[in-house]
């Protein structure tokens, strides 16, 4: 348990560093912290970030832009008013243009 919690941390510290207006998938943080087969833990650690005021758990989709996690914030459409706030258009769940958007922390990062 004490390893997932270090890379559900890990996870969070990348989250906060995605810029406003832009978002990340699971995948490209799963790879940015050498798990690149871990996309899936990535997202069980977003699951509890949607409570966290400093984790921006809205800014993480699926690869293909999908607001896979949307069942996870209150209310039934604030992951996608979250997003729109910022300016990112969505429509049926899914960020339109996700290349405009999208922020790779790997190449971010470094």
């Amino acid at each position: 348990m004490q390893d997932n919690q270090n890379f559900f941390e890990k996870v969070y510290e990348v989250a906060r560093q995605i810029p406003h207006g832009r978002v990340t998938s699971y995948g490209a943080i799963a790879k940015y912290l050498g798990a690149a087969r871990s996309a899936r833990m990535v997202g069980w650690a977003m699951n509890g970030a949607g409570k966290m005021e400093d984790v921006p758990a809205h800014r993480v989709v699926n690869k293909a832009g999908l607001l896979t996690g949307k069942h996870h914030f209150d209310g039934s459409n604030l992951m996608q008013q979250l997003l729109e706030n910022e300016g990112i258009n969505v429509v049926d769940n899914q960020i339109q243009d996700l290349d405009k958007y999208f922020w790779d922390p790997w190449k971010e990062l470094g």
